[in-house]
């Protein structure tokens, strides 16, 4: 095989014949030893992870692996008639939470190491008081990937082994920046080994010979570094499974970053915004984007200065006007505005107060689902905000500041930007409240 390294031409993998059939409290460093790998310094020695579970009692009774699957899940990201993929509480993305009822006695099941870092770094520290030898330790598992056809192992678990090889801040073969590129060097290795390990043959274990550079000794990251964060994970959830928690997940966000929002990203939003449902086939909905801080702070004093004297007329005290007035800060302080807007354009008039007054109610309706498409869309776009209705209350100082035409009619402002903080856990609401059935 070609190798890239300019320490060897190429590197060898082989599976290593003669382990017997492990059981619970084997030493698994003891038996590879026995079998006699021909490990020097420099290998990387590639464990599948099922002998790894067995020798560490991860044999459990399980009438119903569904059960089982249930207990080690932390979050569904997607699921398919009986098929789930999940997270599980080793951090890893897999289908069944690694649940395997292969390979194990009738009614037990089979679950991942409970720390596959911490079970390499114990082989790695056996073999090396049994055989002497400085070697890297993988774990393995078997994973399908999105958008690929077919499986592979990657590496779960890894101790004095290099996991991920950042090139960024290189260049490549024409000079060229790496600006991007971080290697999986233990998945790319977990995958050679299956290759000679086999799915059925009885080989569990496997050697990689040739690649020294990768062995990176006692302080290397174990396979955890290689779970990507959930902020960074782009495609967190399957798309059934998305759409529900965009929802339920878009909270309301009062403190920003002084980032700044990406308008592209908020042209988006608006785009998903103007798919909600309205009356006779209408567009209802107008959305003023306020990207400067002049046109920000112009209307906020503007809508300030009617709030106090609307609360002067109220007949309230300059304290209390002082402090109604601080809950405007969250549109004060976010980097970016939105006003949406509602227009009747396209209504029906009946000529008869109830029916025009229920056609209203239609646009209004339909305005609303505009705005919630827009708040789910941004948090789609990982920005955070918060809709206030304050515009509703001034709309001709509104209209007049922004230069909007007399037929439109503000509805609220949405604050934009990148939420300062995480939210909140949400108070449960029990769905069952809020349903009659007829």
């Amino acid at each position: 095989m070609s190798g890239t390294t300019a320490e060897a031409d190429g590197y060898r993998v082989w599976a290593v014949p003669g382990l017997p059939e492990v059981q619970r409290g084997d030493d698994l460093a003891k038996m590879i030893a026995a079998a006699e790998p021909g490990l020097a310094d420099g290998d990387v020695l590639l464990v599948t992870s099922k002998i790894v579970s067995k020798a560490e009692g991860r044999v459990v009774e399980a009438g119903d692996r569904e059960d089982a699957i249930d207990a080690e899940t932390v979050r569904v990201v997607a699921r398919r008639g009986p098929l789930r993929i999940v997270e599980n509480r080793q951090g890893l993305v897999m289908a069944a939470a690694g649940v395997d009822a292969s390979n194990t006695p009738s009614g037990t099941v089979l679950l991942l190491p409970e720390d596959p870092d911490a079970s390499a770094r114990a082989i790695r520290a056996g073999l090396r008081d049994a055989l002497g030898v400085d070697v890297g330790v993988l774990v393995t598992d078997t994973f399908g990937r999105p958008w690929r056809a077919g499986l592979t192992d990657v590496a779960i678990g890894a101790a004095g082994a290099r996991v991920l090889d950042d090139l960024r801040g290189g260049t490549d073969a024409y000079g060229n920046p790496l600006s991007a590129t971080v290697v999986a060097t233990a998945d790319e290795l977990a995958a050679a080994g299956d290759l000679v390990k086999g799915k059925a043959a009885g080989l569990p274990v496997a050697v990689v010979r040739g690649l020294a550079h990768v062995v990176a000794g006692e302080h290397a990251e174990g396979a955890r570094a290689m779970v990507r964060p959930a902020r960074d994970d782009m495609f967190r959830l399957g798309t059934s499974e998305a759409v529900r928690e965009a929802v339920t997940q878009r909270r309301t966000v009062r403190a920003f970053t002084d980032e700044p929002v990406d308008p592209g990203a908020v042209r988006r939003a608006v785009a998903a915004a103007v798919t909600a449902p309205a009356p006779h086939h209408t567009t209802p909905w107008r959305f003023v984007l306020l990207e400067s801080e002049s046109a920000r702070t112009g209307l906020l004093d503007a809508m300030r200065d009617a709030w106090i004297a609307d609360l002067r007329q109220d007949g309230k005290s300059e304290e209390s006007i002082a402090k109604r007035v601080r809950r405007g800060d969250v549109l004060r302080k976010a980097p970016y505005l939105v006003v949406p807007c509602l227009v009747m354009d396209g209504s029906h008039t009946y000529g008869d107060a109830r029916r025009d007054a229920a056609e209203r109610e239609m646009f209004v309706v339909a305005t609303g689902a505009g705005v919630q498409n827009l708040l789910v869309a941004l948090a789609g776009e990982r920005l955070g905000s918060a809709w206030v209705s304050s515009t509703m209350f001034c709309r001709a100082v509104v209209r007049e500041v922004l230069g909007l035409p007399e037929d439109w009619d503000p509805m609220g402002a949405v604050a934009v930007g990148h939420p300062a903080e995480e939210p909140r856990p949400r108070p449960e609401r029990d769905a069952g409240s809020f349903i009659e059935v007829r």
